[in-house]
């Protein structure tokens, strides 16, 4: 089945608490007209329970990337292999020009390429 892409464009800032609708909770997931979505193609290092300092840094410098990335213009979501994930977030690669955001981030040492779980930026 082709993948399906919808374009966007919105304006993103970090997450606050209570009702989310358009904002970045870190790395590699916002939230976009009220819908949770998972970047797909990536692992950014987390920021809400990192194991270590090193990984709440990268964390912080990758949800700040990943704003200035999402307000550069209008992006694409292209629907992954799954439309959710088990948490029940929507699973899109997210692209501009035919370019993956998420590779952009890996690129600059801020994530990793999906691999079917989540790394240690500990070691």
């Amino acid at each position: 089945m082709p993948a399906l892409a919808l374009s966007l464009a919105a304006t993103f800032a970090l997450c606050a608490p209570g009702p989310r609708t358009t904002c970045v909770v870190d790395g590699d997931t916002f939230w976009l007209d009220g819908e949770k979505v998972r970047i797909a193609d990536i692992n950014a290092p987390e920021t809400h329970g990192a194991q270590c300092l090193e990984e709440r840094s990268r964390g912080d410098a990758a949800t700040r990337r990943l704003i200035v990335l999402l307000n550069a213009g209008p992006f694409e979501l292209v629907t992954a292999e799954r439309n959710t994930d088990r948490y029940g977030r929507l699973l899109r690669t997210v692209t501009r020009g035919g370019q993956s955001l998420g590779a952009t981030l890996v690129s600059e040492g801020l994530a990793e390429r999906w691999q079917g779980r989540r790394g240690d930026w500990c070691d």
